[in-house]
């Protein structure tokens, strides 16, 4: 899907590590809600509080999920996936473009 429509953005961004990660918010009229953002590069650890879906539009990064030891290498056009409550760690190598889609339990 290259496009939303009927949606609500929330105009304030989301930022974090001095402007290095930056997101805006989109809610959908079923109650889902998604960030697009930048990643700039750089190493980041986020938490989870709901399952999520990293979909890397463009760029580069290694990922490291919960309970891997080894970093998986994600470029544009791939997704990954980190569970709710856990942590993971991102490498970007380069300026990435991601979609977050975050899934409430049912």
């Amino acid at each position: 899907m290259s496009q939303f429509e009927n949606v609500t953005i929330i105009k304030k961004a989301n930022v974090y590590y001095d402007g290095k990660v930056t997101s805006r918010s989109i809610l959908f009229q079923d109650g889902s809600k998604k960030t697009l953002g930048i990643l700039m590069p750089g190493q980041y650890d986020f938490g989870t509080d709901e399952k999520e879906i990293m979909e890397i539009l463009d760029g580069e990064l290694l990922v490291k999920l919960p309970g891997q030891e080894v970093w998986s290498e994600i470029k544009g056009g791939q997704s990954f996936e980190v569970p709710a409550k856990s942590r993971f760690q991102m490498d970007v190598k380069k300026i990435s473009d991601y979609c977050c889609s975050y899934i409430q339990n049912s």
